[in-house]
């Protein structure tokens, strides 16, 4: 009597406990969906309008390709919740963002005219805080680039430069000696003669390069500040100091060349390639993707804001992004060809 008793309350409980309602569960993916949905869609959208915004958006645009993944996600969701809205507005945010990762400016869009006059090797490097300096100095013995930019030189790194890489190799410096962050450098196998530079927070050096009979190329080292949370707009004033030196060089042979503190998907950025007509050498070498910055994070993560810029009478034969060790910036090598077009 008294187990058909329990076996009855026990049914009677089990009856009263609700099953879980499948709409709950709906809800909850599609919650979860919209959610993952809302930084994606806001930075595609500053992407498309040609803005970078306050932060965080600068911020999150230069890792724009990893904005796939939550969207991605969310169409999981949206899929699990039968959700139509959120699987068009997953599709949507997707395509979008495929379109602006896709790589850009690969190949030459137009070929420089006339033959090759001149190969030139090009080397950027941030050594951050000089830390790098040994290993920069490995690269220069190795590599022999014809030119080099070295951002972040500060004192001792531009001691070693000046005790430890002959001069017989690099006859040829610009370098302002600074702390930390603030000290640049131009070292080149051709006569250089000054230019004025930029004058910024860090040290933006240029010159003007011979390359023999009346060829010359006008050099201009970039390290505009970064973007940090609260420094985007003294960022965005240095970069578009930037892009006025590019503006007034306009159809002269030019390199632009450093850190620059953004990418592709910086609308700052792009304003300095389309000031200048300048284009960037990794992108056209089919590199416009691989990953300057932080080496912390292994390949292909990460984020490009090591550029070398070069004018239209420049095509690239070869980039090449270079791991150095006690920096959290890969170092950028080209090889680009001069052209006559006169």
């Amino acid at each position: 009597m008294d187990s058909a008793l329990t076996a009855s309350g026990a049914a009677s409980a089990d009856a009263q406990e609700p099953p879980v309602s499948p709409s709950r569960g709906r809800r909850t993916a599609a919650w979860l969906a919209g959610l993952l949905l809302l930084v994606p869609t806001v930075v595609v959208g500053c992407r498309t309008a040609g803005v970078d915004g306050s932060t965080p958006l600068p911020q999150l645009l230069a890792f724009l390709p990893w904005l796939l993944a939550p969207a991605g996600a969310a169409l999981l969701f949206a899929l699990l919740a039968r959700w139509r809205t959120g699987m068009v507005w997953s599709v949507v945010v997707l395509a979008v963002t495929g379109w602006f990762v896709r790589p850009y400016d690969t190949g030459l869009a137009d070929d420089p005219p006339g033959p090759v006059v001149a190969t030139l090797t090009v080397l950027t490097s941030n050594v951050e805080f000089g830390q790098a300096t040994e290993g920069l100095i490995e690269v220069l013995q190795r590599e022999q680039p014809d030119l080099v930019f070295v951002q972040e030189c500060e004192y001792t790194c531009s001691k070693a430069l000046s005790a430890r890489v002959s001069r017989a190799d690099y006859p040829y410096r610009n370098v302002i000696e600074g702390y930390a962050a603030s000290g640049s450098a131009i070292l080149s196998k051709r006569p250089l003669r000054p230019a004025p530079g930029i004058a910024a927070t860090f040290a933006m050096p240029g010159s003007v390069a011979d390359l023999g009979g009346d060829r010359t190329v006008n050099l201009q080292l970039a390290h505009p500040l970064p973007p940090i949370p609260r420094g985007v707009k003294k960022w965005r004033r240095e970069l578009s100091m930037v892009r006025a030196y590019a503006a007034g060089v306009k159809g002269q042979t030019t390199l632009l060349a450093g850190d620059f503190n953004a990418s592709q998907d910086h609308a700052a950025f792009r304003r300095v390639l389309e000031a200048g007509s300048l284009h960037d050498s990794a992108a056209l070498a089919g590199a416009s993707r691989t990953p300057s910055w932080p080496t912390s994070m292994p390949r292909p993560l990460g984020t490009q804001i090591d550029h070398v810029l070069i004018s239209k009478d420049f095509s690239v034969v070869e980039a090449r992004f270079l791991d150095l060790e006690n920096t959290d910036h890969r170092s950028l090598l080209v090889e680009l060809e001069l052209h006559d077009d006169r």
